[in-house]
């Protein structure tokens, strides 16, 4: 990792190490709130077209860059690359969301799955990135990420989203060891795609664990903790001398922040129904954690968005090892001047203020 880059807030918050200012970058930063984000959509034709064009994706990457003071860009793409690469054929339609042509419908479709090669079938992926790098010139992190095991698992088998994923959940009660396949397949397919994006240049990784929160206890551990474990283990620690830390966002998973810390990531996301100050007592000094402004906020005046981003630093407190974020993706009809005041009020109110800002 370049000095540059190794020495950059983000990098340094998520390794619980003291920065100057806190970092902040924020999920969905790169989408449709952006006027320039609709042009080039319109102009491709099609979501997909965005993801697997390199260009256009590299494009999209650096646009919030351009316009904000963010301490880190993420590669623009979808959680749900990795079942696309499987043959599942994702499809985007205005108003309805992703879903898939080919999902999973009986049980030998799921004993003939086999992880994809990435450097093949996601191979735009990481042209995007090796793109987004040279034009980041070493200035602030990039960050790569995927879908947990888990999360692609419920869409693969519903086909679409859904308020409650039943079909992933018959297979794991009914069919455990056509369900043990499955995970197991995803586990190594998400590790896989992650290490690729890490030698493509990467600097974080990031899982997104959007469904855990639908399981009961019981069956968090088998569905979502143990493949969780399992992608951990297999993830590169250091790249070329770059030490790449990892993130895991799990949505509505608060419960089971204890075990996530004990897993060995560098960093928890919470979303906005997580008390910052309990998450911390829970997980302690050494995991850091990222969040968790809600992202109903962006609507409110700025003084309004002012005094709710301090709440959020006072909650999180003063300790090395925070990232502001929201605590999911920016709504796609929020303003863009609002994230422009966020990201610089946090910059003002967070570690290292500088009072002279006039916020």
């Amino acid at each position: 990792m370049g000095e540059e880059i190794s020495s950059s807030r983000l990098i340094r918050a998520l390794f619980c190490q003291s920065v100057d200012k806190t970092p902040v970058w924020i999920m969905r930063q790169a989408g449709r709130y952006l006027p320039e984000y609709r042009t080039l959509r319109e102009k491709a034709g099609s979501f997909l077209m965005l993801c697997k064009t390199p260009d256009l994706a590299s494009e999209l990457t650096l646009q919030p860059i351009r316009r904000f003071d963010l301490d880190a860009a993420i590669i623009f793409s979808d959680i749900l690359t990795i079942p696309d690469a499987m043959g599942l054929e994702l499809c985007f339609e205005e108003g309805q969301g992703p879903y898939f042509k080919r999902p999973l419908k009986t049980l030998a479709d799921i004993r003939a799955l086999a992880p994809p090669h990435p450097e093949t079938s996601l191979r735009y992926v990481c042209d995007a990135i090796k793109t987004v790098k040279r034009e980041l010139g070493g200035t602030i992190p990039l960050i790569g990420f995927s879908g947990s095991p888990w999360t692609l698992a419920c869409y693969m088998l519903e086909g679409k989203g859904s308020k409650t994923f039943t079909q992933i959940k018959r297979l794991m009660w009914e069919a455990p060891l056509e369900f043990e396949l499955l995970i197991t397949c995803l586990s190594q397919a998400v590790a896989d795609y992650l290490n690729a994006q890490i030698t493509a240049g990467v600097d974080v990784v990031m899982v997104f664990d959007t469904w855990g929160g639908i399981l009961a206890n019981s069956d968090y551990e088998r569905a979502t903790a143990e493949p969780l474990r399992q992608v951990l283990s297999k993830l590169k620690r250091e790249e070329l001398r770059r030490k790449i830390p990892n993130i895991i966002y799990a949505k509505g998973c608060g419960d089971h922040l204890a075990a996530l810390a004990k897993m060995g990531w560098n960093a928890i996301g919470l979303d906005w129904m997580v008390d910052p100050s309990w998450a911390r007592q829970i997980v302690g000094e050494k995991v850091a954690l990222q969040g968790n402004l809600d992202p109903a906020v962006l609507y409110c005046k700025e003084a309004c968005v002012k005094t709710e981003v301090q709440k959020v630093l006072d909650a999180f407190g003063p300790a090395p090892g925070y990232i502001f974020n929201l605590g999911h993706g920016i709504p796609p009809t929020v303003d863009p001047e609002r994230v422009r005041f966020l990201v610089d009020a946090v910059h003002h109110f967070g570690v290292g203020e500088n009072s002279g800002m006039g916020l």
